[in-house]
Order: C-alpha cells, then sequence, then structure tokens
C-alpha cells in the first residue's frame, strides 16, 4: 500500500504525465525502476492508473550488430517520423550494461537531432539487472510513454542473444538491420534472430555501397524464403536504405504500417497483444521472486552459503536451485 502523501504525489505526477511534461514521465520511469518497497508499490499504483491511456503507440523493435548503424537509424527515422506529426520514445534493453557501461548514453550523441527535440524522448535501460528485470522495466517504461503521448515507440536492444527474443515479445514490428558486403551475407545471419525479425534491412546503402547493399537484400530475400515465417499473414522483406542521406527511410517505415494493416486484418495484432501482457506478467514475477530473495537477510545469507557449496562442487546446482526455491515457498 502507498502512504497518503504518495497517493498524492501520484496524482500530480499522473496528471503531469498525461498532459506530456517530459520532466514528469522522467521521474516517472525513475520511480519504476527504484528498488525501493515504497516506490515498487507507488509504481504499480501508478502503472494500472494510466492503464486506460496505453496501447495505442506503434511499438517496433530494433536489433542490429555493433557498427550496423542503429543509432543514426533511429535518428533519421525519428526524425522522419517527427516530421510527419508523430512524436517518438526511443527505450533501450541492455541487460550487460552493468558489466560494459552500455552504450545509448553514448548513441544519444549519435541521435543529436533526436536528442534535441521536444517532440522525442530517449531513455536509457536501468543501470543494471537481470534481463527479466530490464525487460520488465521496459515494457512500464513503454506504457508511461504511450500514456504521456508518444505514438510510436523504439526499443533498442544493446544487448545479445536473449535480449533480441525480449525486445522481439514486447513489440508489435522487430526491425533487423544488416550491413552490406560483410563476406558471404548468408553465414552471417543468425538463424533464430531472422526468424524473429518481421523485416532485414541493410544500411549504407550510398555511394559506392549501393551495389553490395542491393546483392545482400537479394541474398537475404533468398534466405527469408527458406525460412518460415513468424506469420502466416506477413512475409518479411528486406530492403536497403541509408541512415547517412535519409534514402529508403520512407519505404522503411511503410512496411511496417503495411504489416500492422496485415495483423489487423488477420485478428493477429490483437492476439500478439495479448500474449505480450502474460509474458510481461512472468517478467514481473520472476522479478518480484529474486525481490524476495535480496529483501530478506536470513535468505541472503542462506542464499549466498549455497552458492558458495556450488561453486566448492558440494552440491549440484539442481540441488541448489531446489533448496531456494523451498525457502521461497
Amino acid at each position: 500500500m502507498t502512504s497518503p502523501n504518495t497517493s498524492v504525489d501520484l496524482k500530480a505526477l499522473t496528471k503531469e504525465l498525461r498532459s506530456g511534461h517530459r520532466a514528469a514521465l522522467a521521474r516517472a520511469i525513475t520511480l519504476i525502476e527504484s528498488r525501493r518497497g515504497d516506490h515498487q508499490a507507488a509504481a504499480r499504483d501508478l502503472v494500472q492508473a494510466l492503464l486506460p491511456h496505453t496501447g495505442n503507440a506503434i511499438r517496433v523493435g530494433i536489433t542490429g550488430s555493433p557498427g550496423v548503424g542503429k543509432s543514426t537509424t533511429i535518428d533519421a527515422l525519428g526524425m522522419f517520423l517527427i516530421e510527419r506529426g508523430h512524436k517518438v520514445a526511443v527505450l533501450a534493453v541492455d541487460p550487460s550494461s552493468a558489466r560494459t557501461g552500455g552504450s545509448i548514453l553514448g548513441d544519444k550523441t549519435r541521435m543529436a537531432r533526436l536528442a534535441a527535440s521536444d517532440h522525442a524522448y530517449i531513455r536509457p535501460s536501468p543501470a543494471s539487472g537481470t534481463l527479466g528485470g530490464v525487460a520488465a522495466k521496459t515494457r512500464e517504461a513503454m506504457l508511461l510513454c504511450e500514456a504521456a503521448g508518444f505514438d510510436v515507440l523504439l526499443v533498442e536492444t544493446v544487448g545479445i542473444g536473449q535480449s533480441e527474443t525480449a525486445v522481439c515479445d514486447m513489440t508489435d514490428f522487430f526491425l533487423a538491420l544488416m550491413l552490406p558486403g560483410a563476406g558471404d551475407e548468408l553465414q552471417g545471419i543468425k538463424k533464430g534472430l531472422v526468424e524473429l525479425a518481421d523485416m532485414l534491412a541493410v544500411n549504407k546503402a550510398d555511394g559506392d555501397n549501393i551495389k553490395r547493399a542491393n546483392l545482400a537484400a537479394a541474398e537475404y530475400r533468398g534466405a527469408l524464403h527458406i525460412l518460415s515465417p513468424r506469420s502466416e499473414h506477413w512475409h518479411p522483406p528486406a530492403l536497403t536504405y541509408s541512415a547517412l542521406t535519409g534514402a529508403g527511410i520512407g519505404e522503411l517505415w511503410q512496411k511496417i504500417l503495411d504489416h500492422r494493416t496485415a495483423m489487423n486484418a488477420s485478428g493477429e495484432f490483437a492476439a500478439r497483444r495479448r500474449l505480450q501482457q502474460v509474458k510481461w506478467m512472468w517478467s514481473m514475477l520472476e522479478q518480484r521472486m529474486m525481490a524476495r530473495l535480496r529483501a530478506d537477510a536470513s535468505m541472503r545469507t542462506r542464499v549466498k552459503k549455497i552458492e558458495t557449496e556450488v561453486a566448492d562442487g558440494r552440491i549440484t546446482p539442481a540441488l541448489a536451485a531446489e533448496q531456494i526455491a523451498e525457502m521461497l515457498r
């Protein structure tokens, strides 16, 4: 339960956030990222209160290997959308940031135009945490951004592997950015990533690179025909574009809109959104259980002892996991 004082603050915060105040949005996201028990309770109340004002944005997940130009692409796409009357929020999912320091803070300097726009909001992921925890916080941040009036959400994955699946699970459209001329394109494709992607887009299709980019896109199209698409109602295209010149950005956005139309017509859009909610619930449950282990001093001590026994080879990880699960019961 929240205290009366917190409730008054929440009313003011809700009102300011609904009015589109950026400072209120920043405070609200900081609140949901907090590990304090009273803050977490207040955050749950806040998200619940704002829930009727969410769900109307287009949620786009974006992934790509380092050097592919994610930041420049987001900057170009974001400005393209703002010029057409949209409000754009950029969020990151980075479970590795505790180890690497993350990258989106640095990326903000490469999203110079977007960072300076009053119609855009850029937010890095929490500074540390498990993938489940970071993904859950990002989902809540998405809802807050929608309640604040942002109608396009670009969710960038700066981690690798599982974070791609996490971002795919929380967005309506998953875009994989590719590089031209990086050796044998098909060898460079991760099968799992391509099966998740709703579109492959080859960046840097400018100058001397245009021919290589077109060749790479053709190879990707061939690969996509072999693999089973995520949906029977959408066959992922492979396009070329240039984040530097802006060429192809309009076509890229049009494909995202075409996908939404196709998903709505088949009823799959609503089904995906329902599934997102259920996955969010499980992610929050996992986080809540971990929070209990951290919060209880005696549990922390016992977990540390079990951890040492596993490290020393005295008990198996399976038995250790069972012992910890028993503590939570």
